[in-house]
């Protein structure tokens, strides 16, 4: 199983959004996918009709308890798509955690035995904590959601800092896959020379499909739906549906589903 953090420490870039979409298309294509919701705010169990009544175990139960990963596991009404939900307990989990000593090692060890998905995404808050820590110490790569604002780059500096001290300490095989620019309007000049910026400092890291602002996009999760299955034809969809065939073209020949 290839395992993909989707993070950035700011909020509001489309990250969950990319999470919930990306891992319905992988799933659509024939990957046996699963979502690990990382983030206390639960946004992508929602977003996958997976209610909070519905969320007996969790990520919490994962990272605390060390309860066995496949026990937490939920599915969801898209075939081939599974879900480790998230509750409001795991804001208390960094707190909880601090004094563990392997605090920072816990989702690795969970997933490095778990083999009955293809790939895994890790849906990680927006900040680099114990929590996202955890995430990028389990994953083989990040893909990193940008919006295309004045903002971004330095941001993005930030977390490439903190993937170079990650490599350094826990995971020296953690990779960057790409980086996906979201909220793309292109009736804004800004948006333009923003992607044009990160284009120019970093080259092919960046990903070709680019995720436009569309109301679909934001309708969809207030119906416990990806977009993909919402609107399988609005521009956002379409977009995701072009992202995904493109890390599938990034992933090592060896780790490609059948």
């Amino acid at each position: 199983m290839i395992t993909i953090a989707i993070a950035n420490q700011k909020g509001g870039v489309g990250k969950t959004t990319t999470a919930i979409n990306i891992a319905t298309a992988m799933a659509a294509t024939g990957w046996k996918t699963l979502l690990v919701d990382l983030d206390p705010q639960g946004n992508a169990s929602t977003g996958l009709g997976v209610g909070s009544a519905d969320r007996e175990s969790s990520t919490y139960d994962v990272l605390v308890e060390e309860r066995p990963l496949a026990e937490c596991i939920h599915p969801t009404g898209i075939p081939g798509l599974d879900l480790v939900p998230a509750t409001v307990d795991l804001s208390g989990a960094e707190v909880e955690l601090v004094t563990v000593e392997d605090r920072t090692d816990r989702l690795r060890a969970a997933l490095g035995n778990h083999h009955a998905h293809d790939i895994c995404f890790i849906d990680c808050p927006p900040s680099l904590g114990l929590l996202t820590l955890n995430a990028l110490g389990a994953a083989d790569t990040l893909l990193v959601p940008l919006q295309c604002e004045f903002f971004a780059l330095e941001g993005l500096s930030q977390l490439l800092q903190t993937v170079e001290q990650v490599q350094q300490r826990f995971n020296p095989d953690l990779g960057i896959v790409g980086i996906v620019l979201t909220m793309f309007d292109r009736r804004n000049r800004l948006t333009d020379q923003v992607a044009d910026d990160v284009r120019d400092c970093l080259g092919n890291l960046v990903f070709d499909a680019v995720i436009p602002r569309n109301v679909r996009l934001s309708e969809a999760p207030s119906h416990g739906l990806p977009a993909l299955i919402y609107d399988h034809n609005c521009t956002g969809s379409r977009a995701y549906i072009a992202l995904a065939r493109e890390l599938i073209g990034r992933l090592p020949e060896r780790r490609k589903a059948a």
